[in-house]
């Protein structure tokens, strides 16, 4: 049996990647959901494609129906989002969640990286939170995802730090968070009711280091 996929958010960098590695996988059934689908044409052969908007709920609960994970890498009013999101899973009984925040989100970046990123991000962070919060509210499998700063680096080398735990790195790279939420999608019991931190291995320091 199939399992299906879906992605909200569907013509965004990090999605696009992910769009590609799961192509490669077998028994996936892909949908995509973005408000314009111009960028995820190239797609309309393998996955579903749906035009709409996440917080139209009838867009939204059409687009979540029988779906086994929803991945959702938006932008904008994240926490209102986030809101009609579990609403809708709760509604279609869909229970497995990977939702891309923002490293920062619980003060969890130390030292002067921590400072400059909250310089630079700082209010962008509070409908993130928001959607951090109710997410984990929420009675659903999911997996907050939290990046660093992110590069166009074709390199797929990551690491991990959990919910508590101290943000490592600067940096990672686009394709390399791809390859995280691939991994999850995979993997479906990892990381269930986690917050991860995600950045590049060895790139440490003050701030990015393309900045």
């Amino acid at each position: 049996m199939k399992k299906k996929i879906l992605i909200l958010g569907a013509n965004g960098a990090i999605a696009n990647y992910v769009i590609e590695f799961l192509l490669k996988v077998e028994n996936i059934e892909l949908t995509l959901f973005a408000r314009n689908t111009v960028h995820i044409k190239q797609f309309d052969t393998s996955a579903k494609i749906i035009e709409g908007d996440v917080l139209n709920t009838n867009d939204l609960n059409d687009a979540v129906k029988e779906q086994d994970i929803v991945y959702a890498n938006l932008s904008g009013s994240v926490d209102k989002m986030a809101k009609e999101i579990v609403s809708a899973m709760d509604t279609h009984n869909v229970k497995r969640l990977i939702f891309v925040t923002s490293l920062g989100i619980h003060k969890e970046v130390a030292g002067k990286f921590g400072e400059w990123n909250e310089r630079m991000i700082g209010s962008d962070l509070i409908p993130y939170r928001k959607a951090a919060d109710i997410i984990e509210k929420s009675d659903l499998d999911y997996t907050i995802v939290r990046p660093s700063w992110l590069t166009n680096n074709d390199e797929t080398d990551y690491e991990t730090t959990q919910k508590g735990e101290p943000f490592k790195g600067t940096e990672v790279a686009r394709k390399a968070v791809a390859a995280y939420i691939t991994d999850i999608i995979e993997n479906p019991q990892k990381d269930i009711k986690a917050s991860v931190g995600i950045n590049k291995p060895g790139v440490y320091g003050d701030k990015p280091a393309f900045m």
